[in-house]
């Protein structure tokens, strides 16, 4: 099957909605949290309308939805970073999700690839991401991505905090068709 990978518009903000909030229940286990989900709530002010901002879909040739990833200016307000991340210079990585049928044949890679080449594009310098060690996996991902750990916080959440320098690519579009088999 071919996967398609495209820049989030106004017209498919429910449907990703709808998969971001499965995501997470699958992921976390818990459903909608106000002070969590504001740009899962928001997606254009978050992603779609701010120029240095962007959310990448991927679809299936019959339109399922099978991954998604944010990437927008750092905009979080932790203590320990106060003065070490800009929102000029720094972007983040936000949502990344791959429906559990189409995981382990690259489409995460290709996924943050793209959001990695648009942040270089529109100028970042850094990417910051925070994770949880308790997800299958995600460490383990996010440094083969090339991310350091900066600060593992030792929290009940298990969260661990870490960036990269972003490196150009060669990637004309990041509206791109990615065909992959994906065997479901």
């Amino acid at each position: 099957m071919n996967v398609i990978i495209k820049e989030l518009s106004a017209d498919g903000i429910e449907d990703v909605q709808e998969f971001l909030f499965k995501m997470i229940k699958l992921e976390f286990g818990y459903d909608y949290v106000p002070e969590w989900h504001q740009d899962v709530m928001n997606l254009d002010e978050y992603y779609i309308n701010p120029e240095k901002n962007n959310f990448f879909v991927a679809y299936l040739d019959s339109g399922e939805i099978i991954a998604t990833i944010g990437i927008r200016a750092y905009d979080k307000d932790f203590p320990e970073f106060r003065h070490f991340y800009s929102k000029d210079t720094t972007s983040s990585i936000w949502r990344l999700f791959v429906d559990r049928r189409c995981r382990r044949c690259g489409l995460a890679s290709k996924m943050f690839a793209i959001a990695e080449n648009f942040a270089y594009v529109v100028g970042y310098n850094e990417i910051y991401l925070h994770t949880h060690k308790n997800l299958d996996g995600a460490l383990r991902y996010w440094t083969k991505m090339g991310f350091v750990v900066v600060l593992d916080t030792n929290d009940e959440l298990e969260t661990v905090h870490m960036d990269k320098k972003i490196r150009g690519l060669e990637i004309d579009s990041p509206s791109i068709e990615y065909r992959h088999a994906v065997k479901l």
